[in-house]
């Protein structure tokens, strides 16, 4: 996107030499001036780490409030919502649950401040999975977590996201205990849920969801959830990085039942979509790529298809790359991406997963993002890569 340079430079390393680049300028991104319409859209949010704290594995996640109360702010000022306390905020990958129930207070105070939109995920993560017992006590042991949960996402003003459970995989042994333990959860709400579907890519502890490894027949159960509960499902967000999966499973919704894309490669076409239909989104890549994703959506409400998939489809290289394999390790180029345009103190994230990625990854990441104009201040870019490099040994 970016069609002019601002004459500033960075060395960075190309085939075991420095060589310089210069950078473009930031994109010529809008805030609306009205709600967006066209598509419901969710930006899942990271968490920023107080950068005292000691943020290595396995210590209790200090979070610094303000930062990242911040960045929601800066989230729902572009119109879009918030998807909090999921996978993109480390939710079991240094995110305790006690640390996500405050992150899930917190945002929705803030959201009922602004009337932002928030959904916040609820699962099972406060459970030991080494002490759950097998069989039906095991199931009911997940239930309560479950309906512990909902009920902090409720008091809180979100919508609900039941996240996918670690400890069901555990103790469940079919497809029917899915169906067991989901009915019971949706009879229980009052207000219609997203349901969260997460692939292997993203946790590998959730093998086998829905009762099996074939995602054929994991589909077939999933759909039969859905369909038998229509009025207590809103969406489904589905993260499987597979379009031709996501498009066929959009089609056979029932009516009013969204598809809500968790698929951060192909979430332009998916959202863009064609004549039988589009998805809404819910996105991890929306936390990094927010002020094109925003002028995007509102070129969709102003009918500029061609501009509005223009947009989404210069950020496509930027996102695959992030959340280029191991994906597990996504999070860390959305946190890098917040600490080069200033929106944290430090790079630096909660169990130390900022180690997550290379510096190769990050010398590309950042050229990504100027290339799509989303280094929104290319001096503090600039002097930040200068920083990054010059701490791994590569200052010219």
């Amino acid at each position: 996107m970016t069609a002019t340079s601002t004459g500033l430079s960075v060395m960075l390393p190309v085939d075991g030499r420095l060589e310089p680049y210069i950078l473009g300028t930031p994109g010529a991104w809008t805030r609306p001036t009205r709600p967006i319409t066209s598509r419901v859209a969710f930006a899942a949010a990271h968490v920023i780490p107080r950068a005292s704290a000691d943020n290595t594995p396995g210590a209790p996640a200090a979070v610094d409030w303000d930062a990242t109360l911040a960045y929601r702010h800066e989230l729902w000022s572009y119109g879009l919502g918030v998807a909090d306390a999921m996978d993109t905020a480390q939710r079991g990958m240094g995110l305790d649950w006690q640390a996500s129930a405050e992150l899930i207070r917190r945002s929705g105070a803030e959201a009922a401040s602004v009337g932002g939109r928030l959904a916040c995920g609820a699962g099972t993560d406060q459970l030991d999975l080494a002490g759950l017992p097998s069989g039906s006590a095991g199931l009911a042991r997940i239930i309560d977590a479950y309906r512990e949960q909902i009920d902090v996402v409720t008091e809180a003003g979100a919508q609900v996201i039941l996240m996918a459970s670690r400890a069901l995989v555990r103790v469940a042994h079919s497809a029917a205990d899915y169906m067991h333990v989901y009915e019971k959860l949706l009879a229980g709400v009052d207000r219609p849920v997203i349901l969260h579907w997460l692939g292997t890519m993203f946790d590998p502890a959730l093998q086998g969801y829905w009762g099996s490894a074939d995602i054929e027949t994991a589909t077939g159960t999933f759909r039969t959830l859905i369909e038998n509960n229509r009025s207590k499902v809103d969406g489904v967000k589905v993260s499987l990085l597979d379009a031709a999966h996501e498009v066929a499973l959009r089609r056979a919704l029932p009516d009013k039942v969204r598809l809500y894309t968790g698929d951060d490669f192909n979430y332009p076409e998916l959202i863009i979509g064609d004549a039988q239909g589009h998805s809404d989104a819910l996105l991890g890549i929306f936390a990094a790529i927010y002020p094109a994703a925003s002028t995007a959506l509102q070129e969709l409400d102003n009918g500029k298809v061609a501009r509005a998939s223009e947009i989404l489809s210069a950020t496509q290289e930027l996102g695959r790359h992030i959340f280029a394999a191991p994906t597990y390790y996504y999070k860390t180029g959305i946190a890098f991406l917040s600490w080069l345009n200033g929106k944290q103190p430090g790079f630096s994230m909660v169990a130390g997963l900022s180690t997550g990625r290379s510096v190769p990854h990050m010398v590309e990441l950042f050229q990504l993002a100027d290339k799509a104009g989303l280094l929104s201040d290319p001096e503090l870019a600039a002097h930040r890569m200068r920083v990054y490099l010059e701490l791994n040994g590569l200052s010219s």
